[in-house]
């Protein structure tokens, strides 16, 4: 963890609305005139499209269960070590793992190549000068045997609906923006159980803060083709870990005055109504982010 070299990590699963927590830092940085390192969690997998399905169909062939979700299919190892470095000397290597045409038509030009979707940039070095490394993906808080990228971060935040509601949203997120239908989303979800259980569940209790969005509408059958719950269909309970509270100085009481219709439902959590996400994360993620860069700039 590094004071002078901050490092702020969103980690959740595909489908779990980390964007939403992205978008909400977004507007924070833009605001304060915070200049961060902004890192996509899938430009850490192992393999490029192509490669990817066909370890995928080997393992399918040899009866092993291979996902996005585990270790096998991500570079760790270069994750933890851009963390690492990033904490000691503000520096690092990046790429991008490129999901569109327009996303390949924009880094060809700026990098003079001819990278077509599914594929990767070459590896290049963070710029320098800025305030903060921002981390949104799937492992910001992943432990393994060899690995500890958790205990790199300094505000590790999770994203955690539960999980019919996770499901609902991969469901139409896939069918909307890739043209899955819903029996391939679930082929997808059985094949990654076994890692999403024992590499994305576990982040989960390493985290600083937990954002997890509780429908109040009926999500008995998550794969049913249904309209997502809107943010007013639903509750959002805002956990913070042990010690958070007081690591952050987090003002329980004045966050009450000022979300209108939140309450608190244990010692360490306090539920605003779906609607209220946004600006509960400005309320809670703004002070910390202040607390953050007037640090490091007392070490400067």
């Amino acid at each position: 963890m590094s004071k002078r070299y901050p490092v702020v990590a969103v980690t959740g699963s595909s489908g779990a609305g980390t964007s939403t927590v992205k978008r909400a830092f977004e507007y924070i940085f833009n605001r304060e005139g915070i200049t961060p390192a902004v890192i996509e969690g899938d430009s850490y997998h192992r393999y490029e499209r192509g490669p990817m399905k066909e370890a995928m169909a080997q393992a399918v062939a040899e009866g092993k269960k291979f996902s996005h979700f585990g270790p096998c299919a991500n570079l760790f190892d270069k994750l933890e070590e851009l963390f690492r470095t990033y904490g000691e000397t503000g520096g690092g290597e990046k790429r991008y793992y490129l999901h569109s045409l327009e996303e390949a038509a924009f880094h060809n030009q700026r990098l003079a190549t001819t990278l077509e979707p599914g594929q990767f940039t070459p590896w290049e070095p963070i710029p320098t000068g800025t305030d903060l490394l921002f981390y949104e993906g799937l492992h910001g808080g992943v432990v393994t045997q060899e690995q500890d990228v958790a205990s790199l971060v300094d505000l590790l935040i999770g994203v955690v609906p539960i999980t019919n509601l996770e499901w609902i949203q991969k469901i139409a997120r896939d069918n909307a923006e890739r043209g899955y239908s819903a029996e391939a989303t679930v082929d997808t979800i059985l094949r990654r159980m076994p890692d999403y259980i024992n590499h994305i569940c576990p982040q989960f209790s390493r985290t600083d803060i937990n954002f997890q969005r509780v429908s109040t509408v009926d999500t008995s059958n998550p794969f049913m083709i249904r309209p997502i719950p809107s943010p007013d269909e639903s509750f959002v309970i805002i956990h913070f870990r042990k010690g958070a509270r007081e690591k952050w100085g987090i003002d329980f009481p004045y966050l009450l005055t000022m979300i209108p219709d939140s309450f608190m439902s244990s010692p360490t959590s306090i539920v605003v109504n779906g609607g209220k996400m946004g600006f509960a994360m400005e309320l809670i993620l703004t002070p910390i982010i202040h607390r953050m860069i007037e640090e490091k700039k007392r070490l400067a």
